[in-house]
């Protein structure tokens, strides 16, 4: 475990000593496979050395390879108390430590050791939230594809976030913020009336909150009451003008309700706002199609195959295409346009040729 240290030492000593030669044995054992002859090893240079830290580190780290964790825990503790600047012996301490479920204890050894990954799951576990959620950030950016801590990381969000909520709730429980909370927690529910009722609360006490109209229509959305919808939308535009979301949203939620042409306006203005957004796009010539307008339908999906390449949306806009160049009579571009939204929608698993 500690092979450059016991490198430096077997090259001090001219005839190592009878403790070193029992560490070096272990060693070979160690790398050998030899776990338990590894541990004799390691405890016979202990017990001759009671002051060879090293020997105490090995022992644990072996123990830690043998998955107990226990046994590990007393003789790394006697090797930081030997030698506290040794990192090895902190981070083998530490996530020894940290499997027995003793996490406060394990966050002074990883910290000590800069193991950052142990580190923030051990402040996760010993529910020091902010300062998990910062060292697992800090971790992820050096691993972004490790799924456990990806994992660890969207728990300890969320376990914060729902700390400060309730934090919210208790404190300013008559506010704007905890009526817009709650109206979250219950669309997560999907109950719509009780949600609805703390929109409208949350709007009688801050009626001009960016934001709040948006999640509000968006509830109306997801129960299909699209003029509902709509209007919400609308007042989201006009408490932020400049959100090309919003503008999106009551394209949509217009599309739905069969207004074209004001629909386009809307669709068109949130494409001004954010240029090349692919669902916006798509939408556009969605709505340019049902009003008409070949020319900007055509413009529009056109424009989404050039973002986006094998998705549901690409499937959608190919669809839509192969209905233009159906039309205008070009039946060979027509049958291009479907094969590839065929081939799209078999490769995700759909059944049938039917568009959302």
């Amino acid at each position: 475990m500690s092979g450059v240290l016991l490198s430096l030492l077997l090259a001090l000593q001219a005839a190592p000593s009878p403790a070193l030669q029992h560490l070096h044995a272990g060693v070979e054992a160690e790398k050998s496979g030899q776990l338990d002859a590894a541990v004799a090893e390691f405890r016979k240079a202990t017990e001759l050395d009671p002051k060879l830290s090293v020997a105490f580190t090995d022992l644990g780290g072996v123990y830690i390879e043998k998955h107990d964790y226990a046994a590990a825990i007393p003789p790394l503790k006697r090797a930081v108390e030997l030698s506290p600047s040794l990192e090895d012996a902190h981070r083998l301490l530490g996530y020894a430590l940290l499997a027995q479920g003793y996490a406060d204890e394990a966050i002074p050894h990883l910290q000590k050791a800069h193991e950052v990954n142990a580190l923030g799951i051990a402040l996760l576990e010993a529910g020091k939230l902010p300062d998990a959620v910062t060292v697992l950030q800090k971790a992820l950016a050096q691993n972004p594809n490790d799924p456990d801590l990806l994992y660890y990381y969207g728990r300890a969000s969320g376990l914060l976030s729902k700390q400060v909520f309730d934090e919210l709730e208790a404190r300013f429980p008559d506010s704007a913020r905890a009526h817009q909370m709650m109206a979250q927690d219950y669309a997560a529910l999907r109950d719509v009336p009780a949600a609805e009722r703390e929109f409208l609360e949350a709007l009688r006490l801050r009626p001009q909150t960016a934001g709040l109209h948006l999640e509000f229509g968006e509830l109306y959305a997801r129960a299909q009451q699209w003029d509902k919808a709509a209007e919400q939308f609308q007042l989201e535009t006009q408490v932020q003008p400049g959100s090309a979301e919003a503008f999106y949203r009551l394209g949509e939620a217009l599309v739905q309700l069969g207004k074209f042409h004001e629909a386009r306006e809307a669709l068109a203005h949130s494409d001004k706002l954010k240029e090349d957004m692919p669902e916006t796009l798509y939408m556009l010539g969605k709505a340019a199609a049902m009003d008409g307008d070949d020319g900007l339908a055509q413009k529009s999906w056109a424009h989404v195959l050039r973002l986006e390449k094998d998705t549901e949306l690409a499937a959608q806009a190919h669809f839509g295409l192969a209905g233009i160049y159906r039309k205008q009579g070009k039946a060979a571009d027509a049958d291009r346009e479907m094969a590839e939204f065929r081939r799209l929608q078999s490769s995700a698993g759909h059944a049938d040729d039917s568009p959302k």
